[in-house]
């Protein structure tokens, strides 16, 4: 069982403003403890049933039914981040196949945006939407922005209504697993700064021992 380390992520460029509100968002989530409920390893994780890019209803325990999973949970494509991320899991989907690995990428986003997602990261990786961030809201990865975040993003031009349906402010943290047959937690990596992912290294690796 392996538990992720922070890794910041490299290639996106924000301005500095930005990062200060970023900084300020993760004060304010380490002071409520967000995230500190969310399934860890060694743990069993739910069985969500999620619908497809294609709008198929899928399970958890069926993708997993006869290997492991890499579950990332995303914040969508207009993240910079999040692109960045599934940038990195797009480079690393041979060695994943070699493993027997499935990669799963879950998002909140909809209006076509996950099948947008299933097309950039590639033709063996499911997109799974999480509607209403009710998979992430059960999970303990949802969280509300806050109305200095959500003004920014207003004025910057970003409808989250057209991206989530909704005009909520809440956000997931982006997360991510390997969940093995049987639905048990191999490795987990959950941190409440969005700038920092599971390095596709450090996953692999777990696949491995």
């Amino acid at each position: 069982m392996m538990v992720a380390q922070p890794q910041p992520l490299r290639g996106p460029v924000v301005d500095p403003v930005w990062h200060a509100r970023a900084d300020r968002l993760v004060a304010r989530l380490a002071r409520l403890g967000t995230g500190r409920l969310a399934p860890a390893a060694g743990q069993r994780f739910p069985n969500l049933a999620l619908p497809a890019a294609d709008g198929r209803l899928t399970t958890l325990a069926g993708l997993c039914h006869d290997g492991p999973i890499v579950l990332s949970f995303h914040r969508g494509l207009w993240c910079p981040w999040c692109r960045a991320e599934v940038e990195s899991w797009q480079a690393a989907r041979p060695q994943l196949r070699d493993t027997g690995c499935r990669l799963v990428l879950v998002t909140p986003e909809t209006g076509g945006r996950a099948q947008a997602m299933a097309e950039r990261v590639g033709p063996d990786a499911h997109v799974l939407c999480d509607v209403d961030f009710g998979a992430s809201t059960a999970l303990g990865l949802a969280f509300f922005m806050g109305d200095e975040l959500l003004a920014a993003y207003r004025d910057a031009g970003l409808d989250l209504a057209a991206h989530y349906g909704a005009a909520s402010g809440i956000l997931p943290i982006p997360a991510t697993y390997v969940i093995e047959v049987g639905l048990r937690v191999r490795f987990a990596h959950v941190d409440i700064d969005f700038r920092r992912r599971a390095d596709p290294a450090d996953v692999l690796a777990s696949l491995r021992w």
